[in-house]
């Protein structure tokens, strides 16, 4: 008999301790790289609801648990992103940090590109100010 269970892409890259790590190093790269000044300077002085904020929503993303929209509801990323000023500058910190916090995270090098094909979207589509 074989398994035709499909594993989600929380359970893929381990769950839980998994993607709290690689959110946890996310902003500890930008409280500690200057080259994530530009989007350091977007979040409040204590980044701890932003990292659960985070940490909650790419838990229901991954197919987890919907903790994002249990406790805020729907997401509306891009209205929520708004209010900064996000242009390529900003779009390509935040990709560069991620990166480098889901390699930290020791998340596998092929499912590292597909989340980063999926973050380059969504990222490119916050964009709000010209160039």
């Amino acid at each position: 008999m074989t398994d035709t269970t499909a594993l989600t892409l929380y359970e893929t890259i381990g769950g839980a301790p998994v993607l709290r790590d690689m959110v946890d190093r996310f902003y500890d790269l930008m409280e500690l790289e200057p080259e994530f000044a530009g989007i350091r300077g977007m979040h409040p002085p204590s980044t701890d609801g932003s990292r659960d904020k985070l940490y909650f929503f790419l838990t229901g993303w991954m197919g987890g648990p919907d903790l994002y929209i249990e406790k805020f509801g729907h997401p509306r990323l891009r209205a929520r992103h708004l209010p900064y000023a996000i242009g390529t500058s900003e779009r390509d910190q935040w990709l560069r940090a991620m990166a480098w916090a889901m390699e930290d995270a020791g998340i596998e090098e092929s499912l590292r590109v597909r989340l980063m094909e999926s973050f380059y979207q969504t990222a490119d589509w916050m964009r709000n100010k010209p160039d």
